[in-house]
């Protein structure tokens, strides 16, 4: 299952962070959905019912837009269905946070979805889950394996790269933090009293990777590459059947313990996401891990939001970059391991 993720990026970071190229080549930076900015609020640990940095097709939302354009918007996590009768999305008697791709089709909530071509990419910086023992639950926090390939003489990303005419310029390559990018089912909801109509997701899980398979028996379906989030995305040219076939087990992440802070949802501060010493139950001493403190308590750009708030509204720990959580990595030396 999924039940908890990391998302710290600023929404111009997000914006940066899933940049792709078109048919014809050309590097494309997804803007977000009108409106959808205040909606989203960066957090180290997110739940199910707050709103998510969630990518899709343009033609979801305009008809005539090229069949190979993203966009960004924010999504509530756990899918109300079209067809929901009650006023409030809160009275759902069933979870929609994750949805198993074995029975996906079997099941209205997602069949319809699936059937209509409403699939979605979640993006995060990385999820966490519980591993079961005897005498207690230990978090980890599960992420794609960072390049260090992209060094720091290529730039701050948080710094424009050039001054030349940004309508005919590419946007730069990103050299941050690599997001997750998760295969979702989206519906749209309106209220049958009237009212706005509220976007909301599940995200679609698989069999748990050989290498996941000690923390969890699940995971989610993990698309890796521009190539497979592209056509999972374009819901014109790959039909639904052809789609599934991107649901699979991939043994690509990597993982670290991290402390039982994240047991609560209201704790949103840097120590969620910090390596965790199982044995001592104290962060690690480690060059990867004061890196990581130094970068999660470091002060943040004027383009990041100033501070990280629970989404009921409470204040969490503040927090600035320097490129993300990949300087920190970078600033290691090495790759954190896989396991």
């Amino acid at each position: 299952m999924c039940g908890r993720t990391a998302c710290t990026l600023a929404p111009d970071e997000v914006s940066r962070a899933c940049s792709y190229r078109n048919r014809g080549g050309q590097r494309r930076q997804p803007r977000w959905r009108d409106g959808d900015t205040d909606k989203y609020r960066p957090s180290y640990n997110k739940s199910p019912q707050s709103m998510s940095p969630v990518l899709l097709s343009q033609r979801h939302l305009d008809k005539n837009a090229p069949a190979d354009e993203c966009v960004l918007t924010s999504m509530r996590w756990g899918l109300i269905p079209s067809w929901f009768k009650e006023n409030d999305p809160s009275k759902m008697q069933y979870s929609t946070s994750n949805c198993r791709s074995e029975n996906m089709l079997q099941k209205k909530s997602y069949k319809d979805p699936m059937l209509k071509g409403q699939r979605c990419v979640i993006l995060a910086d990385g999820f966490y889950e519980w591993q079961r023992t005897e005498k207690q639950k230990q978090p980890f926090f599960i992420y794609f394996p960072q390049s260090q390939e992209k060094k720091e003489s290529l730039g701050d990303p948080l710094t424009p790269a050039s001054n030349k005419d940004s309508e005919t310029e590419e946007p730069p390559e990103w050299t941050g933090w690599r997001l997750l990018t998760m295969a979702g089912l989206f519906d749209c909801w309106t209220p049958p009293d009237g009212g706005e109509p509220l976007y909301s997701y599940s995200v679609i899980t698989v069999n748990a990777s050989q290498n996941l398979q000690s923390i969890h028996d699940r995971m989610p379906a993990i698309l890796d590459g521009e190539e497979e989030v592209r056509r999972w995305l374009d819901f014109g040219e790959v039909k639904s059947l052809d789609a599934l076939k991107l649901l699979q087990s991939k043994n690509i992440l990597t993982f670290h313990p991290v402390s039982s802070l994240v047991n609560n949802s209201r704790n949103n501060s840097p120590e969620c996401l910090q390596p965790l010493d199982v044995s001592s139950k104290e962060p690690k001493a480690t060059a990867s891990s004061k890196m990581m403190r130094s970068w999660l308590s470091s002060s943040t750009p004027s383009k990041r939001k100033a501070a990280f708030t629970s989404e009921d509204g409470e204040q969490g720990s503040k927090s600035k970059s320097k490129g993300g959580l990949q300087q920190w990595l970078q600033g290691a030396g090495k790759k954190p391991k896989t396991k």
